[in-house]
């Protein structure tokens, strides 16, 4: 028995001729273990990358007590609760403009958003609630001491770490980082992803077809999907029916690569040769999924490289990827945290056809009607109809043991959003 048939066969549940979804997502991450390479980049390039050591700050953000809005800083001990008091306006504080003096009893400093707090003061007292004649301020009752004040560290404290490894850079933790005066991040190295069709009957796009060919739209799936995880990709092309090529072209995608993804051949037919000479070169286990499309896919190892074997209908590799091989990516490149496809709940708009004892993925149009959510398939299903991927805007997710959904029951759907 191989390391990963080890792994995965001990988890309750498995069966590989009748493989639940949620037990093929439990199998794989047993199996998966995060790059451990790191690298330094500039800030402005950090976009989208993984985070591989904690970010310290060296200061305090804010660095002073600072004014958190227009108005005036004054001292609460000249205030009063049941009437207004007059101040004298000595002076005025901007943001990257100190009040140089100290403010002394029966005194206020005009202030502006983001200035540092004058020395002696303690609360600011916004600018629309007082009346100012001359230097003269007068300040209603009822102001609260240390109101609209920001603290040293009231945001980011030095020393204590504010972003941990794993964490996903986006615009937030860039803006965070910079705010700490730093122009470099330790970031994972970049997940390397080797990726190529099988089949005779693939044509490359700009030829013309021969009967029985079809054009190569895989690869270009896989390329769109791959490249919006950030993944240093190579496409080693169409590799004909051939089990030398095959061999020649899973040797190649080991050598450089942290995970393979291929598409057709994972079948049982005369021309499937992934089967053999996957058990040849690695470990490998072939699945039949109970899902809807996807049934098929081989997942194992070749070397050190982690390998998916998906289906070759076009709708099959949309959703056996963004169902399987997205988390396992997410997870390989060093990803911390919940990182799972969000499902939401619609109502269906039509009549669902569904049988039970498999997951299905039907392809939908998310709408808005009235204050409800509702949502209705893009038509035909079947798992060539690429066109049904492109018309849609989620993925109409309904359960392993539902049967038929009439309209106006409730389902989950998954959109695309921000995901295709």
């Amino acid at each position: 028995m191989s390391r990963i048939e080890a792994i995965v066969s001990g988890l309750e549940g498995y069966d590989p001729d009748a493989l639940p979804v949620d037990k093929a997502r439990e199998a794989i991450r047993a199996c998966l273990t995060p790059v451990a390479g790191a690298e330094r980049v500039g800030l402005r390039d950090a976009l989208g990358r993984v985070l591989a050591q904690d970010v310290v700050p060296p200061i305090n953000v804010p660095a002073h007590d600072n004014c958190a809005m227009d108005g005036y800083a004054v001292r609460s001990a000249d205030l009063a609760t049941d009437r207004e008091v007059v101040l004298r306006e000595i002076g005025a504080a901007l943001a990257g403009r100190v009040f140089k003096g100290a403010v002394a009893a029966g005194e206020c400093v005009r202030v502006m958003t983001g200035a540092v707090l004058p020395p002696g003061t303690d609360t600011v007292v916004i600018q629309e609630v007082v009346r100012a004649e001359g230097d003269r301020i007068t300040i209603p009752p009822g102001q609260k001491p240390a109101q609209n004040v920001r603290y040293a560290g009231e945001d980011l404290k030095q020393g204590i770490p504010v972003l941990r490894p794993g964490a996903l850079l986006r615009a937030a933790e860039l803006g965070l980082i910079a705010s700490l005066g730093l122009g470099e991040v330790s970031v994972k190295r970049r997940l390397r992803v080797a990726f190529f069709a099988t089949g005779d009957e693939l044509a490359s796009i700009g030829a013309p077809l021969a009967e029985g060919e079809v054009y190569d739209s895989n690869r270009y799936t896989l390329h769109g999907m791959l490249t919006r995880l950030g993944v240093e990709l190579t496409d080693l092309g169409v590799v004909r029916d051939d089990p030398a090529l095959l061999e020649a072209a899973f040797r190649r995608a080991a050598a450089g690569a942290d995970a393979i993804i291929t598409t057709g051949g994972v079948s049982v037919g005369e021309a499937d040769f992934v089967r053999p000479l996957t058990a040849k070169l690695g470990e490998v286990l072939f699945w039949k999924i109970a899902m809807r499309p996807g049934r098929p896919m081989a997942f194992g190892r070749i070397g050190e490289a982690i390998l998916f074997g998906l289906p070759g209908n076009p709708v099959a590799v949309m959703v056996t990827f963004y169902q399987f091989v997205r988390d396992a990516l997410l997870c390989l490149s060093g990803r911390s945290g919940d990182y799972a496809l969000p499902l939401l709940e619609a109502q269906a708009a039509v009549p669902l056809r569904k049988v039970p004892g498999r997951t299905e993925y039907q392809r939908g149009v998310l709408f808005r009607d009235g204050d409800a959510w509702k949502v209705r398939t893009t038509g035909q299903q079947g798992a060539g109809v690429l066109r049904s991927m492109s018309e849609a805007n989620c993925f109409i997710v309904i359960e392993h043991a539902r049967g038929r959904v009439e309209p106006g029951e409730r389902v989950r759907v998954q959109p695309f959003e921000g995901l295709v």
